[in-house]
């Protein structure tokens, strides 16, 4: 492909090669940063100069002056092939610019090589839907599909080394540039490397991408249906999987890519690493002992349920037979068989997707099952199967706690019988999880600092007045010294300061906070579940929770998540302001508590 491009701009006479320091070229990350660095037009040249192939790498484009620049990715802006095209430009007859490069990123590049790009425009330029897509044809379709390959290639790397769960590239026809975000640790980011892409480029990018979706609904991208499928990329030469789920909203088509990296192994992760306390573990083995009956991990979107259940079937005896139904795989369990099942959204419920699944099953002699997740009757219907059969059955749900988790499962959104899920032996076991950001230990305050003023996580400012009572109320609820509370840096410090997504500077990764109940050992709680009632009474708790603290009781086996993020707290591993925005407001769990004592009132947390 080298020889050819070069070949492509080789055809004026030879001139003595003159090599350009790479060092010398300017380098642009950012829109914003190319504007200041034109200030003008800037037009590509690329047609004139039958270079339009290069596209992908490069790009001349003169300026207001009549010089003309090149425009190159990093790697390529001091290549002999960026040498060539500098000979072609003079050859036909332009001055080269001061500076005579730039490098950009790939999406950069491409708006430059589109005409797409114009620095003193900023007023919306409305795109219809029914323009997004590839309008080139022949050769230069082809080449556009390799630049908006690439741009998107770049979007994932960028996700992949940024340790990003979720990729969301939201098209906004009514403007004339979109978004492209990140979830990285929970936070929901806009990093400015990939701020103001132009709505054509995003939206052409994604009839592109979705060319090489596997087990879609639908032949091409259609901005104006829900569709879901998954594409298989290589990210510094290992496999990453994205799952692709669009939403068709009125703004435009919103897409949102999970990241799963096919070569992760579920072993790498411990119970403990990933914030188990002793006491949970411990139920968790005890779950697992003995053959038959199920363990549910419940949590909500992105709260690491599935890296959890994953770790935790990696732990079964090599003497077990490991069958896992997903969808798709996430995390490659050491030892077992691993199924991706994908659902077709252009199907009703029930058409039957795991039913050649389940019969392959009933002469697999399996001893253990992992189904990805219960979220619709069908996958309803394979849990009562399952469960029904004796094996061991390991799975996840979307609930808001571990007491509410069979409430989900009897849903009409499931479906699964309540007598079922009553009936002993089929639940061993229900975990809720959620995740919340882990403080830096090296540069975190102590929560004193709050008191000369800071804001919330709401981004409102509060005087030392407003939280005096707050930090108050957390030692009466939680009989805790708000001195050995430590709260978040905003500024990091090296070991911890995120100069791409500042939002994550004074964070270490994320830790698990958690609850759990073994239903038979919960007297009552079954035949709660059979007449459909939520939550055991007041009584019922006081026997086997006692007091809803972060101290005493051991290892916190029956206090609730947030308890037991509380617990972390005091040890200066979370902010309690993190706490309060992921479960309960402080002053509402005071009164509901105080409720609690007087009328009996469950508190779900």
């Amino acid at each position: 492909m080298f020889a050819r491009s070069r070949r492509l701009i080789s055809s004026g006479p030879p001139a003595p090669a003159l090599r350009f320091d790479a060092s010398s070229a300017l380098g642009v990350r950012d829109p914003e940063a190319l504007r200041r660095a034109v200030a003008g037009g800037l037009r590509s040249v690329a047609a004139e100069l039958r270079v339009e192939a290069l596209a992908g790498r490069m790009c001349p484009a003169q300026l207001d002056d009549g010089c003309v620049a090149i425009f190159a990715l990093p790697e390529h802006v001091g290549s002999d092939l960026a040498d060539e095209l500098a000979r072609r430009v003079r050859a036909q007859g332009y001055t080269l610019a001061t500076p005579q490069r730039y490098a950009l990123d790939a999406s950069l590049l491409l708006s430059v090589a589109r005409g797409q790009f114009d620095p003193r425009a900023h007023a919306p330029d409305k795109v219809e839907p029914r323009q997004a897509g590839l309008r080139e044809s022949g050769a230069g379709s082809e080449r556009a599909r390799t630049a908006l390959a690439s741009v998107f290639q770049e979007i994932v790397e960028w996700g992949v080394r940024h340790r990003a769960s979720d990729i969301h590239l939201n098209v906004h026809w009514s403007r004339a540039e979109s978004e492209v975000r990140f979830t990285i640790a929970g936070r929901y980011v806009e990093p400015e490397r990939f701020r103001r892409l132009p709505t054509r480029t995003l939206a052409d990018m994604l009839a592109v991408a979705w060319m090489d979706i596997q087990g879609g609904n639908g032949v091409v991208f259609d901005p104006q249906v829900e569709q879901q499928g998954r594409l298989c990329r290589h990210v510094d030469g290992r496999p990453v999987v994205l799952r692709w789920a669009s939403l068709a909203a009125d703004q435009g088509p919103s897409v949102c890519l999970r990241l799963l990296e096919r070569d992760s192994l579920a072993s790498r992760h411990g119970l403990e690493r990933l914030g188990y306390l002793p006491g949970q573990v411990a139920a968790m083995e005890r779950a697992m002992c003995c053959e038959g009956g199920t363990i549910v991990f419940a949590g909500t979107v992105g709260s690491g349920k599935s890296t959890t259940l994953a770790c935790l079937v990696s732990n079964i005896p090599p003497h077990r037979k490991i069958i896992t139904i997903e969808d798709p795989v996430e995390y490659l369990i050491p030892g077992a068989i691993q199924n991706t099942v994908a659902r077709d959204t252009g199907k009703q419920a029930g058409e039957g997707m795991y039913a050649a699944k389940l019969r392959a099953l009933k002469r697999a002699a399996m001893n253990d099952v992992l189904l990805g997740e219960i979220r619709d009757p069908e996958s309803g219907r394979a849990f009562v199967d399952l469960a029904g059969s004796g094996v061991s059955l390991y799975t996840t749900v979307h609930a808001p706690s571990a007491w509410l988790a069979c409430e989900r499962l009897a849903s009409e959104a499931v479906g699964i019988p309540r007598d079922f899920l009553a009936t002993p032996g089929i639940l061993k076991l229900v975990v809720y999880q959620a995740l919340l950001p882990r403080l830096c230990p090296h540069c975190a305050w102590p929560a004193s600092r709050l008191l000369a003023g800071a804001p919330g996580l709401d981004g409102r400012q509060r005087d030392g007045a407003a939280w005096r009572p707050w930090l108050e109320r957390l030692r009466r609820l939680y009989d805790c010294d708000p001195a050995a509370l430590r709260i978040r840096n905003p500024q990091g410090c090296p070991r911890c300061r995120n100069r791409q997504v500042p939002e994550l500077s004074g964070c270490d990764g994320r830790t698990v906070a958690a609850e759990y109940l073994e239903p038979e050992l919960v007297p009552g709680f079954l035949e709660y579940v059979r007449r459909g009632t939520a939550a055991p009474d007041a009584g019922l708790l006081r026997r086997h929770g006692g007091r809803h603290g972060a101290q005493g009781a051991g290892d916190a086996a029956w206090r609730s998540a947030m308890d037991n993020a509380m617990r972390k707290a005091m040890d200066g591993q979370i902010d309690p302001r993190e706490i309060e925005a992921r479960f309960q407001s402080f002053e509402i769990r005071e009164q509901l508590l105080s409720l609690r004592e007087d009328t009996g009132l469950r508190v779900v947390a």
